[in-house]
């Protein structure tokens, strides 16, 4: 029976919403691994628009689910219908949208906060205890979900939100791009992605593996 797999987008742009390579990348592998996949995304508005052309800041509004439904080809819904119980794991691409828009690390750090729909999702998977997986950026937000001494990798300690993810409780290891961290206990597995990519196939070599490894923790221990 193929596995059913929930993937949380936080929009559709590098910079303002979900990193697309990275999005395109996980959907691709599940669906060549033969599993179900759903994209979720918060209805609500976007932190702010930006100009991927130049990287300024536009004076307009964007929603963040209409603007995942780009990626999901429509095929997307509301963070708030997602049940944990329906589905065997979770999946978080990164981009800047997961800290403007899925949590408010962008502009708080280590005080930020996750958006209440997205964190209860998430704490519903961790506590039935089902698999995870955050790339690039969204592993700031684990110890929020799972609480303190959860271990994720965001690549290279010299990274300023490294210094943050421990300052919130969180243990961070050191991760090349190829490569996951596991946390056993919380079965959670981090890839650092485009925080050190330096290529879409050097992003794709980590997050294929984190994809594989999250579909193996679906499986009876």
């Amino acid at each position: 029976m193929s596995k059913k797999v929930a993937v949380i987008l936080s929009g559709c742009g590098v910079y303002d919403g979900a990193e697309i390579q990275e999005s395109v990348i996980t959907l691709l592998r599940l669906d060549q691994r033969g599993a179900h996949v759903q994209c979720f995304a918060p209805n609500i508005a976007q932190h702010h628009v930006i100009n991927h052309l130049t990287g300024e800041e536009m004076p307009e509004s964007r929603n963040v689910l209409t603007e995942s439904a780009r990626i999901a080809r429509g095929n997307v819904e509301d963070v708030r219908e997602l049940k944990a119980e329906q589905f065997d794991a979770l999946i978080v691409p990164g981009g800047f949208g997961v800290a403007k828009n899925l949590s408010s690390f962008a502009s708080e750090g280590a005080d930020c906060s996750v958006q209440p729909d997205v964190l209860a999702a998430a704490q519903a998977f961790a506590s039935a205890g089902k698999p995870i997986g955050l790339l690039c950026i969204s592993p700031v937000m684990a110890s929020k979900i799972f609480g303190n001494g959860v271990i994720a990798t965001l690549g290279s300690a010299e990274d300023p939100a490294a210094a943050a993810l421990e300052s919130m409780g969180g243990v961070h290891e050191e991760c090349t791009v190829e490569d996951i961290v596991e946390d056993k206990t919380h079965k959670l597995v981090t890839t650092p992605a485009y925080m050190l990519a330096q290529s879409i196939a050097e992003a794709a070599s980590g997050i294929n593996k984190l994809v594989d490894r999250v579909l193996e923790l679906t499986h009876p221990q």
